[in-house]
């Protein structure tokens, strides 16, 4: 069937485009991104057509209306049920692009089959699947967080990859229903994730940075340069899936030492 942008999309392809949508800048989805070109290969369409699709799902997201980008105007009532119906049920927009991929993958005629963001259907034994979900599951936080955040530690802006981490506001361990939701995690670069981890940093009601009495105390020259400078600090959000207030509360109540 033919709309006025040319063959409408299937449920199947909606759903690939809210998990690319996901995991690159909001910025960055543009046709000329070598990862909505793949899946335009895949999908058998035009890269103008998937950023199109991208900037439609893009006009669901209430932090980037609340910065004034308000994605793009045509998008379809399917694209917001697709939204609404995955928004809060991200281990099974997971789990659920993960099967299509490889079923597209199947049905691609093309030589060379060119992997879509992070991923194989796992085989083998149970322990094994269970291991190849985890990593799967780890590559759509870290990438959905971090994408989120342009790549940038919300408290210092460092911006270099190997010194950045995905880390989740309420635990892995403590919350399943939250794991993979990206409003559930924070850019930082490694030295501030594991003082936010082991609970000598925390972030308040009004997303500025608050440290424990431990590192207040200090007198350390380093701790004064690299973590005090920050204190009082309000973090840079994120253009999308910002921190939930509710979250920080349970880090603050549950984690932080004070």
């Amino acid at each position: 069937m033919e709309s006025k942008y040319g063959t409408l999309w299937t449920r199947e392809e909606q759903i690939l485009a809210l998990y690319l949508y996901c995991q690159i800048p909001f910025k960055k989805t543009k046709a000329n991104n070598p990862e909505v070109i793949k899946l335009s290969n895949l999908l058998g369409r035009t890269p103008a057509s998937v950023a199109r699709k991208l900037g439609n799902f893009g006009a669901f997201d209430p932090l980037l209306a609340e910065q004034g980008i308000s994605g793009l105007a045509h998008g379809s009532k399917s694209d917001e049920v697709i939204w609404n119906e995955f928004r809060n049920d991200w281990e099974r927009l997971v789990l659920e692009s993960q099967t299509l991929l490889a079923k597209f993958h199947a049905k691609s005629s093309t030589a060379e089959k060119e992997e879509i963001i992070a991923t194989k259907i796992p085989t083998g034994d149970t322990e094994k699947k269970i291991l190849v979900n985890q990593r799967i599951y780890q590559d759509f936080f870290r990438r959905s967080v971090l994408s989120s955040h342009n790549n940038r530690c919300c408290i210092s802006a460092v911006e270099v990859p190997q010194l950045l981490v995905a880390g989740h506001i309420i635990p892995w361990s403590k919350s399943k229903e939250h794991r993979l939701n990206p409003e559930n995690g924070l850019a930082l670069c490694v030295l501030f994730d594991k003082a936010f981890d082991r609970g000598l940093m925390t972030i308040d009601e009004q997303f500025k940075v608050v440290y424990s009495k431990q590192i207040r105390s200090s007198t350390n020259g380093f701790v004064k340069s690299s973590l005090l400078i920050y204190e009082g600090q309000k973090i840079t959000l994120p253009n999308r899936f910002g921190p939930r207030l509710e979250f920080l509360q349970w880090h603050r109540e549950h984690l932080f030492i004070g």
